[in-house]
């Protein structure tokens, strides 16, 4: 079933926005159990990922829990958010190391 939600009223509870109220998108990338990464877009990164922890997130995280937040980017518009969103997931893995830690690194890598 899918749930189609009007640009005027909020993704968590589908009562109308106020006017001029303005919704943060945002691309976010998750570490898995794993070590792999997962990039998404979402407008509320913690219900998000609460979501992908109980298994209700994306197919690719279910058999992949626990995940860890390890970077966020916010963007003032969808379209801004889901362009980014794709070049993110261009990126081959030791270019996302680079984007969301300084040293290029994360759980388990050893630099080697």
């Amino acid at each position: 079933m899918t749930v189609e939600r009007s640009e005027n009223r909020t993704e968590t509870t589908g009562c109308p926005r106020s006017i001029g109220e303005t919704m943060t998108h945002y691309v976010y990338v998750l570490e898995c159990a794993d070590e792999t990464l997962y990039t998404g877009y979402t407008t509320d990164v913690q219900r998000r990922v609460d979501e992908h922890n109980a298994g209700a997130g994306a197919k690719y995280t279910r058999g992949r829990t626990p995940v860890e937040l390890v970077h966020t980017e916010p963007f003032g518009s969808k379209s801004d958010a889901m362009s980014r969103e794709y070049e993110i997931k261009q990126l081959s893995r030791t270019e996302k190391r680079r984007l969301i830690t300084p040293d290029g690194r994360g759980r388990g890598d050893t630099g080697d």
